[in-house]
């Protein structure tokens, strides 16, 4: 986007998080390991950036293989129990933290506004009055999950909760989810926003991967 709008950028990428395949050739590229805090400031400081958005997807590491620097454990001790909550909490801290030191957080959405999903069905499959019943309940049961900062996702089996998304991930939910089930029909994932989700930093994804393992399972 910021090529093509001729956008000033910068990208900092993290190790171990970032694929190489998508940044070759990118000019204005530093690398990072994540637990590298002051680095990433000073990175960011230095390229002059005033905005900041957070693309791709970042496994969480333990404490210990993040290795926070001086900068990271005073995050840690200024977070407090959002540094070890849900991916939502820590996000949120982060994003704090960050525009406290005078960046502006933008959401990839503000950007790119073609990235979200258009409102309706986007198959040749519309839901009877009966699936749509079904899909409340498990609306309401996601939405419960999302509030506890646990996950986003459920899959249910008639009116029955089959599965819930824990830190491993929607992917690993729907197998989880297609090992359970009895019969293998009319299996519903159902993915909402949690009731506080900051989208600027934890923007619900449902990608490619995510659908080709639903028709699987």
């Amino acid at each position: 986007h910021c090529l093509e709008t001729g956008r000033d950028y910068c990208i900092v990428a993290l190790y171990g998080h970032a694929e190489i395949v998508h940044l070759e050739g990118i000019k204005f590229l530093h690398w990072s390991r994540i637990g590298a805090a002051g680095k990433i400031i000073d990175i960011l400081k230095g390229e002059e950036v005033r905005d900041l958005v957070m693309v791709g997807p970042v496994k969480r590491p333990s404490l210990i293989a993040a290795m926070p620097d001086i900068r990271g454990l005073k995050f840690l001790l200024r977070a407090g129990r959002q540094a070890f909550g849900g991916d939502n909490s820590i996000l949120s801290a982060i994003a704090g933290e960050l525009e406290a030191e005078g960046f502006r957080v933008v959401g990839i959405d503000s950007l790119l506004e073609d990235i979200l999903t258009p409102p309706g069905v986007l198959t040749r499959a519309t839901p009877t009055d009966d699936v749509e019943n079904l899909i409340s309940v498990g609306l309401q049961e996601a939405r419960k999950l999302g509030a506890q900062d646990i996950g986003q996702a459920v899959v249910i089996e008639g009116t029955n909760i089959l599965a819930r998304e824990d830190r491993r991930g929607t992917n690993n939910l729907i197998r989880r989810a297609g090992g359970l089930a009895l019969f293998k029909r009319n299996l519903i994932l159902i993915k909402a926003k949690k009731p506080r989700q900051d989208r600027r930093v934890d923007l619900p994804t449902i990608g490619l991967e995510t659908v080709k393992l639903a028709a699987e399972n």
